[in-house]
């Protein structure tokens, strides 16, 4: 399967994704903000991120934009519960697979995160 990391900051949704993902078989990584995401990209290989867009430190687009020019091959999925988040998500749209609206179900997450591997 698949190297994921996701990059939260609110420690409940980070590992409740976390959990969804390992019972697919996936290898989970996490990291409470952008900055420490980037670190953990850089230590390591991940097939894919799955970021939050508004995080402290280091945003979600900011990440997205740094991880794709240092990993193009890595897939990106943001998720958002902000409308004008996922706006500011649209100049990325050569660069990340999807935005995921919050709040998700766990099939929800689930299925963006096999449909984004999977593309």
């Amino acid at each position: 399967m698949a190297r994921i990391l996701i990059t939260e900051d609110e420690d409940s949704l980070r590992s409740f994704v976390a959990r969804a993902l390992r019972l697919d078989g996936h290898e989970t990584h996490e990291a409470a903000d952008g900055a420490e995401g980037l670190e953990k990209l850089s230590e390591q290989a991940f097939d894919l991120l799955l970021s939050d867009i508004r995080m402290p430190v280091m945003d979600g687009i900011e990440l997205a934009h740094r991880a794709h020019s240092e990993f193009p091959a890595m897939k990106i999925l943001l998720m958002t519960g902000y409308a004008e988040q996922r706006e500011r998500a649209d100049d990325l749209s050569a660069k990340i697979v999807d935005v995921v609206s919050k709040p998700f179900a766990l099939p929800d997450i689930r299925k963006a995160v096999a449909s984004a591997l999977a593309g």
